[in-house]
């Protein structure tokens, strides 16, 4: 059962329902007056520890940094709001966290049972157990007042680091192909012919009335084809960079904040 030397452990800890599901972290314990009994426990709830609930700790169990109570997430959520301002919780207010809850107080105990008896029996066993909140106001385990303080949120989102690297798109090769193909030249060609030329003799006669020849050869030019490689161009291939925009899409993700308030009113002792 936890007792007077468990408060200042309490502070800032976290609050597990009877499911093994955390509820929220302590803010203050409400103390029995007259007793000094911790009786309840200030948690803040919601999305953003925006809701202030009560949980009853009278037969919570601490262990492990934590303190495990035997009521569920579902109840304290849908626990009553109770005003604090003045740091005393009002009989009427203590007989709606009791009812909610489904519990009777033991007269000046502190301690409850489960309700199995009527409105008027619980009524009669909370007069004289007001509570107050322990000190003037809310403590941090380190004595340190937490009722002025703010409550803040860290956001974050995510960003898009774009860069580039290197892949293979394909490959070029020059290939070397023999290929025949049929050319036309035209060449002059020069040939030798004869003809007879006549003209008058001078002197002497010569061997007159004798059988007598004379010859000429005669040549002709025939086209001669022959064959010679030579080195006409070279090819190469040659890698430029072209540099183009491209646009890229991704999914980020980013936090945003919501403010849940109740303002629901509540009655005032």
């Amino acid at each position: 059962m936890i007792d007077q030397k468990h408060v200042e452990a309490l502070y800032d800890c976290d609050v597990i329902d009877n499911h093994g599901e955390k509820i929220g972290s302590v803010k203050r314990v409400w103390l029995e007056d007259g007793t000094g009994r911790p009786m309840w426990a200030e948690v803040h709830t919601g999305l953003f520890g925006m809701k202030e609930s009560f949980v009853p700790i009278q037969q919570g169990e601490v262990a492990g940094g934590g303190i495990t109570v035997p009521v569920s997430k579902q109840q304290v959520k849908d626990a009553p709001s109770v005003h604090t301002s003045d740091d005393h919780m009002t009989d009427e207010e203590q007989d709606a966290l009791y009812r909610h809850y489904g519990m009777i107080p033991q007269a000046k105990t502190g301690e409850h049972d489960r309700i199995d008896g009527g409105q008027d029996r619980r009524r009669e066993a909370m007069r004289g157990n007001e509570m107050r909140a322990e000190g003037t106001r809310g403590k941090d385990g380190r004595g340190k007042d937490v009722r002025d303080e703010g409550a803040e949120v860290t956001l974050s989102e995510e960003k898009l680091d774009v860069g580039t690297r290197s892949v293979e798109t394909g490959r070029v090769r020059l290939v070397k192909h023999t290929v025949t193909e049929q050319r036309n030249i035209t060449v002059p060609v020069t040939h030798e012919e004869v003809r007879v030329v006549r003209e008058p003799a001078k002197g002497n006669a010569g061997k007159a009335f004798t059988d007598e020849q004379a010859e000429v050869t005669l040549h002709r030019e025939e086209p001669v084809v022959q064959k010679r490689t030579e080195a006409t161009e070279r090819v190469r291939l040659e890698k430029n960079a072209v540099t183009e925009q491209r646009e890229v899409k991704g999914e980020v993700r980013k936090e945003r904040v919501e403010v849940e308030r109740d303002d629901e009113p509540r009655g005032r002792r």
